[in-house]
């Protein structure tokens, strides 16, 4: 059988999954799925404030002995936002455009994925698909969660596609082949409240604070390295919270982010922050969201680019710029890339998708998909890798 992949964007679109997504998006995959062959594996974990949240795996068997590519991504999209030109959740097609929530990020990629397999023999080898609806926000109970119930499974891929919006400029132009590493880091400097004009009987928090965010912004990390830009700490939030003009406030409080390569770990960059706040008499918490991981230019590369050049005459661009994915996770599986639509659009109000490159993304990835099945001796060691 064949799938449009125009036609099933747009019914992915029509669920209004804001993070975390749920059932019905859900539903409307395992639909397109479970005709193609796929045994559909829907479950919820997790429970509040992160939680509940539902994740879908979905695996076609190829046989015995064959290899396992699996195709990886999420139908949670982030809030719509006010100003849209048409309903965000009604698909709207105009001109050569698709419009909606999760467009690009990243209902295309997933209609493209399976329209790709659509058109794959189930005698090629295994395919599955990890679908997690939780990754735009908290990320606790998503992905993490089905590399649990896969290992619990004794199931495997040798290698790994995540559909991010990676393309810059045009469909084709960059893929991820790894990504740095963040941490969130919440300062709390404590003092004692008191009068201003008695500043001997208070203990004002808000100079030690400012002491320790000047440290910090001096701070050179590292010089970046041969596949990663410079590590950088950037502090997002100050606040005192006190509206009177003749109080030393009792409280300072700021916020934190690192983003690192692959000279750091995330457990030393927090060792270090607290041991420099002590010297303050300040407290540190920290949310380390993933290390930076490298999946290195090899057979794995040479097949995600052989396929965007055959379908676009584009060559990627190896990047690991940008922000964080669950390919963090995933990488603790087998070698993982990204590689999917233009994100121009993404995250932003009228986000919309070039209809003719659904076409091309769902050829490329059935390339990608037909390679990795036949051969790829990657330069990683297949098979479970610690985080």
């Amino acid at each position: 059988m064949t799938i449009d992949p125009v036609a099933l964007t747009e019914r992915l679109i029509a669920c209004e999954s804001v993070t975390p997504a749920s059932s019905a998006v859900f539903a409307e995959l395992a639909e397109a799925l479970s005709p193609l062959g796929f045994a559909v594996h829907r479950f919820v974990t997790g429970h509040a404030p992160d939680g509940p949240v539902e994740n879908l795996v979905a695996l076609r068997a190829g046989p015995a002995g064959s290899r396992h590519f699996a195709f990886a991504g999420h139908v949670d999209v982030v809030p719509a936002g006010a100003g849209w030109t048409s309903a965000p959740f009604v698909p709207e097609r105009r001109g050569d455009l698709l419009y909606g929530r999760g467009a690009v990020d990243m209902k295309g990629a997933i209609g493209a994925m399976v329209a790709a397999v659509a058109e794959i023999p189930a005698d090629a080898g295994t395919i599955s698909f990890l679908i997690t609806g939780d990754e735009e926000g908290p990320a606790r109970f998503g992905t993490v969660e089905i590399i649990k119930y896969m290992r619990a499974q004794d199931i495997c891929p040798d290698l790994c596609l995540v559909g991010e919006p990676t393309s810059v400029h045009r469909l084709g132009d960059m893929a991820k082949i790894g990504r740095r590493g963040s941490v969130n880091m919440w300062l709390t400097a404590h003092g004692a409240q008191g009068h201003v004009a008695y500043p001997h009987l208070a203990d004002n928090p808000i100079p030690r604070l400012v002491a320790l965010l000047g440290e910090l912004d001096a701070w050179h990390l590292d010089d970046g390295s041969e596949w990663f830009q410079a590590s950088n700490l950037e502090l997002t939030d100050i606040t005192v919270g006190n509206p009177a003009t003749n109080v030393i406030p009792a409280e300072a409080h700021a916020r934190l982010s690192i983003r690192f390569n692959d000279l750091q770990r995330g457990d030393d960059l927090v060792a270090t922050v607290t041991a420099m706040a002590a010297r303050h008499r300040i407290e540190v918490r920290a949310v380390i969201y993933g290390e930076a991981f490298l999946t290195l230019p090899g057979a794995f590369s040479t097949l995600v680019s052989d396929a965007v050049v055959a379908e676009t005459g584009v060559t990627p661009e190896l990047s690991t710029t940008g922000g964080t994915s669950d390919a963090r996770y995933l990488r603790a599986l087998c070698p993982v890339i990204e590689f999917g639509l233009s994100n121009a659009t993404m995250h932003k109000k009228d986000e919309a998708v070039a209809i003719a490159d659904l076409a091309v993304l769902t050829r490329i990835y059935r390339r990608i998909a037909l390679a990795a099945l036949a051969r790829c001796a990657v330069t990683e060691t297949p098979g479970m890798q610690g985080q």
